[in-house]
């Protein structure tokens, strides 16, 4: 039955993996809005890799699609959305490295452009009612194109399950690959890769070996440590192992030497922005090499204020992210001031890779603060000592003060 409300709607573009969920959504926007409503799906390619995309187009038009757009965002991805929030040092609630909330908003972005070049009406995505991509998608929809009709399948539709979206398919008679016996819930882009569901809806259960699938156990990984050297200018990566490489080529290269030594791996619990608690474990090898490297030559150039601040800016800028408020004025305020604090940041860094851990083992830069005559346990003729006796009493002040006044 149409929804009586909507049946102005002519062009729809919808964002479309090719999994079980999307490949639903198709027919049914079609039983939905009428059958000739255009149907028009878009796949952005965000380095999830080469078997995720291939034979998506004619997936898509075998599920009613009248047309299949895949959109390579690579480097948008890695130059927009990435390395800016590098210099962020964002990392949500103390460990996630925030992989699927950083590739939603290239990708929400190239769907809008893609529905106005196209003239659609709506556009249409596949999260459910319970996640946080739905708030993502549609915090983007209303900051470029509030005009656009939003339709979400999972908060209206009366389908459950896979059963539920299996079964629906074979009714419409669209071909799939999909089987209800899927454990988890997997989300990969050249960032990272996430894993839900199975045995990790409990807590109290240890990952299996099923649930990982980028990178080597710290068992399993090589005895002999591996070194790795990244440089920097102002805040840009500019070489992986003396190598210049492109964003893409450098995440990629760190991924590989990253997996390999087992680097990377977190299981958490993290609050949703609906409300509720959820259980994931992530894949991060280049990103977990990256910002250990970079924070390394931070500490190197940063006074102890600039830092703090920094870290001020990293946990905002953590939580704004993934709560989906890129296209937001605050979004906007905090990069520029993270950039402006990475003009220094030059220098290269030197990690260890070990058995699942990623260790700064080196770090120089022309900005370093770091002076050897000051530091030094030895003796030196920079530093009088006596001069300390005079700054804890100025700065103790306020204390002692406080503890006159009881008397």
């Amino acid at each position: 039955m149409a929804i009586a409300q909507n049946k102005e709607i002519k062009k729809i573009v919808l964002a479309y993996s090719g999994g079980l969920d999307t490949s639903a959504i198709i027919p049914w926007l079609k039983e939905q809005y009428g059958e000739s409503v255009e149907v028009i799906a878009f796949a952005a390619n965000v380095g999830q890799g080469d078997d995720e995309l291939e034979g998506i187009e004619a997936k898509a038009i075998a599920s009613g699609a009248s047309e299949c757009h895949v959109l390579d965002l690579q480097e948008e991805f890695v130059n927009d959305i990435i390395f800016p929030t590098l210099k962020t040092g964002a990392i949500y609630e103390s460990e996630y490295l925030l992989g699927t909330s950083l590739a939603r908003p290239v990708i929400a972005k190239a769907q809008v452009e893609l529905a106005l070049k196209l003239g659609a009406d709506a556009v249409c995505h596949g999260c459910t009612g319970k996640g946080n991509d739905q708030v993502r998608f549609e915090s983007t929809f209303a900051a470029l194109a509030p005009h656009l009709t939003v339709i979400a399948p999972w908060r209206v539709w009366d389908m459950e399950s896979r059963e539920d979206l299996l079964a629906y398919l074979a009714e419409k008679n669209v071909p799939t690959t999909a089987s209800a016996t899927k454990i988890y819930s997997r989300d990969a882009n050249l960032w990272h890769i996430s894993h839900e569901g199975g045995e990790l809806e409990d807590p109290w259960q240890e990952p299996t070996d099923k649930v990982w699938t980028w990178t080597k156990s710290p068992e399993q990984a090589p005895d002999k440590a591996e070194y790795v050297e990244l440089s920097f200018l102002n805040g840009e990566l500019t070489t992986v192992n003396g190598k210049k490489l492109s964003g893409v080529e450098a995440i990629t290269t760190l991924n590989n030497i990253g997996a390999e030594h087992g680097i990377g791996r977190i299981d958490i619990v993290e609050n949703r922005l609906v409300g509720m608690k959820s259980r994931g474990c992530y894949e991060t090898p280049g990103g977990t090499i990256l910002f250990k490297a970079y924070k390394g030559l931070e500490t190197l150039i940063l006074d102890k204020m600039t830092l703090k601040y920094r870290e001020q800016l990293g946990h905002e800028f953590s939580h704004l992210l993934y709560d989906g408020r890129w296209f937001t004025p605050l979004c906007g305020a905090i990069l520029a001031g993270a950039n402006a604090l990475a003009q220094d940041v030059t220098g290269d860094v030197v990690l260890k890779l070990y058995k699942g851990t990623a260790s700064v083992v080196k770090r120089q830069s022309p900005n370093s603060l770091y002076s050897e005559d000051f530091a030094t346990f030895g003796a030196d003729d920079v530093y009088d000592q006596k001069h300390a006796e005079g700054f804890i009493r100025l700065y103790s002040l306020s204390s002692r003060i406080k503890a006159l006044t009881k008397k």
